[in-house]
């Protein structure tokens, strides 16, 4: 195993012994992808550090383990087999912890391994966290970890309020550029959150690691985030959500690959207008096992990021939408609601956070043009977001 070049906020916490832990009882928020270097999971790591102290735990979307494979699955809750002790799901019969739910801890550790991306709902449920925890007088702890599709580049447009969801409760962009921690910190003061809130940071991680840098190993957070490769490309691939395009979930590489039957890869690469910076559109087909067009044939692309420094996910693919959109006529269509609880507004609209830009992409709007409008409003973000930072 690569000797790991950064510790994690759970391996610095669990090296130190901080004043405010005193003698307060702890809950975590965790899923699989909550281990040290060691690859041994927080919880067991905790208890052995603090032998009785751990009374509760937490889990997110996808449950405990990680087991459920698609949005709106929930979990129940349930009591941890090794620990003994319950397991509050926050994707099941509620999202946002009540009263009863805090009651067994003083001290809410939070070992969420986030992708760096506005749409993935750990950083959603991290604000809801803070929400009640600052309305139930307990304290919350962000055992920070690495951005893994770095810390320098942020993409996309800034969420439009009008389209608050849970993809998306804070004006950010799509690829936010900041770790769970920082964000945590942006959050805290922006939402004018009252809570206690405490970050323990990573030593060694700097903004321009790629997750390979770091040494670390990669623990799936979620059943179709397998590899650092696909956080990569998510930003942009996410938003066949919103279609019936496949975006690869049934396969082993999901949002790299996207693709239908009705799809003519070589009409797409006609239809798109420049080349594509730091990636290679890799034509294929495939056959989902689950979810959209299953056991059918589908006709698409493999997103190949040869060079990290220059690719720009979100505008990759929404000029590869715009392509699929005036090649693929009748055959192309949105995805009805609901999405991530929201039951009445489009997917698509809540995905890009942005009730309007649909009509631009159906249009002849041109992308490059749209995306520099949003460098500019990025470059505003990220100095509106460097009082947060905690890393160079």
């Amino acid at each position: 195993m690569v000797k790991a070049r950064v510790k994690t906020g759970l391996e610095v916490l669990l090296a130190s012994r901080p004043a405010w832990l005193g003698n307060r009882r702890l809950g975590l928020l965790c899923n699989p992808a909550s281990v040290d270097t060691r690859l041994r999971h927080a919880r067991s790591a905790i208890e052995e550090r603090w032998p009785g102290r751990l009374t509760a735990l937490y889990s997110p979307q996808h449950g405990f383990f990680a087991e459920k494979q698609d949005n709106m699955i929930e979990s129940d809750d349930s009591r941890d087999p090794l620990l003994g002790v319950p397991v509050f799901s926050l994707y099941g019969r509620t999202r946002i912890p009540d009263a009863a739910m805090l009651d067994p801890i003083d001290i809410l550790l939070v070992d969420l391994q986030d992708v760096g991306c506005r749409i993935y709902t750990f950083i959603w449920t991290l604000s809801h966290c803070l929400e009640a925890a600052a309305a139930n007088g307990k304290t919350v702890a962000v055992l920070d970890r690495p951005n893994p599709i770095g810390g320098i580049r942020v993409e996309g447009n800034l969420l439009d309020p009008d389209w608050t969801s849970f993809v998306g409760r804070h004006p950010i962009p799509m690829r936010h550029g900041l770790t769970i921690g920082e964000l945590a910190r942006l959050l805290r003061t922006e939402r004018k959150i009252d809570c206690d809130l405490k970050v323990v940071p990573m030593r060694g991680w700097h903004r321009s690691m790629s997750f390979a840098d770091t040494g670390l190993p990669w623990v799936a957070p979620s059943p179709n985030m397998p590899t650092p490769a696909t956080a990569l490309v998510y930003p942009g691939q996410v938003i066949w959500e919103g279609t019936n395009v496949s975006e690869g979930r049934g396969t082993t590489q999901p949002f790299e690959l996207f693709g239908a039957p009705y799809i003519d890869p070589r009409a797409v690469l006609d239809a798109l207008e420049g080349p594509l910076p730091g990636v290679v559109l890799r034509p294929c087909a495939f056959e989902p096992t689950a979810q959209k067009w299953q056991g059918r044939l589908c006709r698409g692309f493999q997103l190949h990021v040869t060079r990290p420094d220059r690719f720009r996910a979100c505008e990759t693919s929404l000029r590869l939408l715009q392509a699929v959109i005036r090649t693929a006529g009748e055959d192309f269509a949105w995805k009805a609601p609901p999405y991530e609880y929201d039951f009445q507004r489009r997917p698509i609209d809540l995905i890009l956070g942005d009730g309007e830009l649909v009509q631009r992409l159906a249009s002849t709007a041109d992308i490059g043009g749209l995306a520099a409008r949003w460098r500019t409003d990025c470059r505003r973000f990220k100095r509106r977001a460097r009082r947060w930072l905690l890393y160079d």
